[in-house]
C-alpha cells in the first residue's frame, strides 16, 4: 500500500518539477561574466540621458498589449523590462498582470520571460560560485484566489546578448508553494533558499507526504542551482542520507535568505524543532508587497 501511495506522491511532484537542464550554457570566461553584475543598472524614468533607452523599448513592446512599463533594468545591449497589464483602466495598481520582457537594444528583439501577478523582488543572489550576481524572484497566478508561488532569477545570458529567467517549466518557474492538493494525504510543503557553498546559495523545496498511521510517509527534498562548469540550472531529487542535517536547516530557516523561505511554522517542523532543541521561529505567508524592487 505504500509503494502505491508513494508513487502517486511522487507522480504529482514530477509535474510541478522544471525540466532538468533547460538554459543554455555560457561559454565565456567566469572573469568575464563576473563583470555583468557590476554593469547592471535601472534606468530613471526621469533622466533626460535615459531617454533615449525609454524610447526604444516602448516601441520594441508594440507588438504586444500593455498598459504602462514599471521597470527598465539595462546590462550592456540588453533591457529586463517590467510591463503591467490592466483589463479594467479604472481598477487600482497592484491589480494588474504583469510580465517581463528581455529587450533588446541593438535590434529591437522581443522576448517575453514570464507572466503573472503579485511580482516581488529581492535582493541579488549567486546560484554558483564566481558567475555574476542574479535577480531572484517571486510571483502567484492570480489575484483573488488561493494562488500557487513560484520562484525564478534572472539573469544576463553572454552568448544570447539577452536575458533569460531560472528553471523554467511551461512558462513557469518553480512552484514552491501549490494550492492544488491531492487528495486522500496530508501535504507539508516548505522551501528555503540558503547558503550551499562560498559566496553562493541554492533554493531547496520539501515536499512531505503522510498517508496516514499505518504507512510511512514520503520526502521529496529538491535542490535548484547552477553547475559551476556550464552555469546551467539543475535540479537534483536529494537522499535520504543527504539530507539528514538539511531538513533541521531548512525547519530553523535562520540561514535563509529573508523573505525567500515559508513553511517553517508548519507541524512538520515545530514537531522536529522541539526534539531537537531548536529555537522556534516566527514565520508568516508573505506579504503582497513583500520584497523590494530594484534595490530601492
Amino acid at each position: 500500500m505504500r509503494s502505491s501511495r508513494g508513487r502517486i506522491a511522487l507522480f504529482f511532484l514530477l509535474a510541478l518539477l522544471p525540466a532538468g537542464l533547460s538554459a543554455q550554457s555560457l561559454s565565456q570566461p567566469k572573469t568575464a561574466k563576473q563583470q555583468t553584475s557590476d554593469s547592471f543598472r535601472w534606468i530613471d524614468f526621469h533622466a533626460p540621458q535615459d531617454q533615449n533607452i525609454v524610447t526604444w523599448v516602448a516601441r520594441a513592446l508594440q507588438v504586444d498589449n500593455w498598459t504602462v512599463i514599471r521597470e527598465i533594468g539595462v546590462v550592456y545591449d540588453a533591457a529586463l523590462v517590467v510591463t503591467t497589464e490592466r483589463s479594467n483602466p479604472q481598477a487600482p495598481p497592484g491589480q494588474g498582470t504583469f510580465t517581463v520582457w528581455s529587450v533588446s537594444l541593438t535590434n529591437h528583439e522581443v522576448t517575453r520571460l514570464i507572466s503573472g501577478v503579485n511580482l516581488r523582488w529581492y535582493d541579488r543572489l549567486r546560484f554558483a560560485d564566481g558567475t555574476p550576481q542574479e535577480w531572484p524572484v517571486l510571483y502567484d497566478n492570480c489575484q483573488d484566489c488561493q494562488p500557487n508561488t513560484y520562484f525564478t532569477a534572472f539573469y544576463y545570458d553572454l552568448r544570447s546578448h539577452a536575458w533569460g529567467a531560472r528553471w523554467l517549466r511551461g512558462g513557469q518557474g518553480v512552484v514552491v508553494w501549490n494550492t492544488d492538493r491531492p487528495g486522500g494525504v496530508q501535504w507539508t510543503q516548505l522551501y528555503a533558499v540558503l547558503p550551499a557553498g562560498q559566496g553562493h546559495v541554492a533554493l531547496y523545496t520539501w515536499n512531505h507526504f503522510d498517508h496516514g498511521k499505518n504507512s510511512v510517509p514520503d520526502d521529496f527534498i529538491v535542490r535548484y542551482d547552477l553547475d559551476p562548469f556550464s552555469d546551467v540550472e539543475r535540479s537534483a531529487q536529494l537522499t535520504s542520507k543527504q539530507t539528514e542535517g538539511l531538513r533541521l536547516q531548512i525547519c530553523s530557516g535562520q540561514d535563509a535568505v529573508q523573505g525567500l523561505e515559508r513553511g517553517q511554522d508548519s507541524e512538520l517542523c515545530q514537531k522536529m524543532l522541539k526534539e531537537h532543541g531548536t529555537r522556534r521561529p516566527v514565520t508568516t505567508p508573505p506579504a503582497n508587497n513583500r520584497g523590494r524592487m530594484g534595490g530601492r
